[in-house]
């Protein structure tokens, strides 16, 4: 049964549910329906539907802004001159002015899965943003990419919020945007009119590629579904000065730095048994980013079976055996990173000092996962009345 998203019954719906509600629209490039026609364009064309301000988050409303920390600031949509308000610059959060003239802030975001990703946390802000406002939320829920049944590596110790993890969830949550959005409210207390337009026809067991949904990149680095599953750990090496894969094809299924022999990484990796991956040793020449223009030696991360690849795990032992094997060459990236100034960013990655501490410390990552998983079950406890969508 083919998957729709919040976006599609809505649509079908005839947008009846909005009503004469002034809307605002946060919203990338993966809003879309299942037919790839975009959120804004099926506003803008729906009759008895009034627009007043358009959001986007970090990447911008087309994912046109590339990288961390690469700011955009707001403009006036060509075609209708309202406002398009960023929300990743001077403001992550919209402000009173920018909620002044709608009633309704509708979200339409895909996340992928992982704690790091910034959409769940420009929601958050926009929950918390709302609330004080007295701006009704209506989230137009999709499916999780990498499912909604595992949750993965540890869960975010509060005084490392930043704004790759707000709120204490772990590295991958396997939770959808409403979900989560339920979670915020109850968590942080808030007096929100919140609704949600739950997708249907998903499971929890399924992955995106069961949905049948066309897969567009919510942004510029999340090419393929495939760059979904290994993002929960890959995105860890951003914490370090290894290439991420930025500037390839490939981002973070492929990893590597100039000092590195990417065969002897993959014998290392392959000899742990981590199950449902092959490691494929490679030399790649990333175009932008960390080494560009520079030979780089490394390995491409092959999930051959998704329902037991364990993403966090496996980077863990990826980075902890680098640093292990090349530890005059090995570093940490120094702040900052996403508006944090003093602590490490593989810190506020990790959601805390432990992980770093624990690599630097060669401790087996299957130890360190048997840490994570006692968190991982208070977790699914704590969000289990969260959860919309059986399995």
């Amino acid at each position: 049964m083919k998957s729709r998203t919040g976006l599609d019954i809505l649509v079908a719906d005839g947008f009846s549910v909005i009503g004469q509600r002034r809307v605002g629209l946060l919203v990338h490039p993966a809003s879309v329906d299942s037919q790839l026609n975009h959120a804004w364009d099926l506003f803008r064309a729906a009759e008895n539907v009034s627009v007043g301000a358009l959001f986007g988050p970090q990447h911008g409303i087309m994912g046109q802004t590339q990288d961390n920390m690469i700011e955009w600031e707001g403009y006036r949509e060509v075609q209708t001159g309202i406002p398009v308000h960023s929300l990743y610059g001077e403001h992550r959060q919209p402000s009173a002015e920018m909620l002044a003239d709608i009633d309704l802030l509708v979200i339409d975001l895909q996340d992928v899965g992982a704690r790091y990703y910034t959409f769940i946390w420009t929601m958050l802000l926009c929950l918390e943003a709302c609330a004080e406002a007295a701006v009704q939320v209506m989230v137009l829920d999709r499916p999780n990419p990498l499912g909604g049944v595992f949750t993965e590596g540890n869960v975010l110790q509060p005084e490392f919020r930043s704004f790759v993890g707000l709120a204490p969830i772990p590295m991958r949550h396997a939770m959808t945007m409403g979900e989560l959005a339920q979670f915020f409210v109850h968590w942080r207390e808030l007096d929100l009119d919140l609704e949600i337009t739950w997708a249907d026809g998903w499971q929890r067991g399924q992955n995106f590629d069961a949905t049948g949904l066309p897969w567009v990149m919510p942004s510029p680095n999340m090419p393929t579904v495939d760059t979904a599953f290994v993002y929960p750990g890959g995105c860890l090496l951003e914490g370090t000065m290894l290439s991420e894969g930025r500037g390839t094809t490939r981002p973070f299924e492929i990893f590597g730095a100039p000092f590195v022999d990417g065969t002897a990484l993959a014998q290392r990796l392959s000899g742990l048994a981590l199950p449902g991956a092959i490691f494929r040793p490679l030399e790649f020449e990333p175009t932008f980013h960390k080494f560009a223009g520079k030979v780089c030696s490394g390995v491409q991360v092959h999930v051959t079976d998704r329902t037991v690849f364990e993403s966090v795990l496996t980077y863990t032992a990826a980075i902890s055996f680098i640093r292990e094997m090349w530890p005059d060459d090995f570093a940490w990236k120094e702040p900052p990173y996403e508006y944090e100034t003093v602590k490490l960013p593989i810190d506020i990655l990790a959601g805390g000092e432990q992980w770093r501490q624990d690599v630097e410390n060669s401790r087996n990552p299957l130890e360190m996962k048997a840490e994570w998983n006692a968190k991982l079950m208070t977790f699914n406890i704590l969000t289990e009345g969260f959860r919309h969508y059986g399995s």
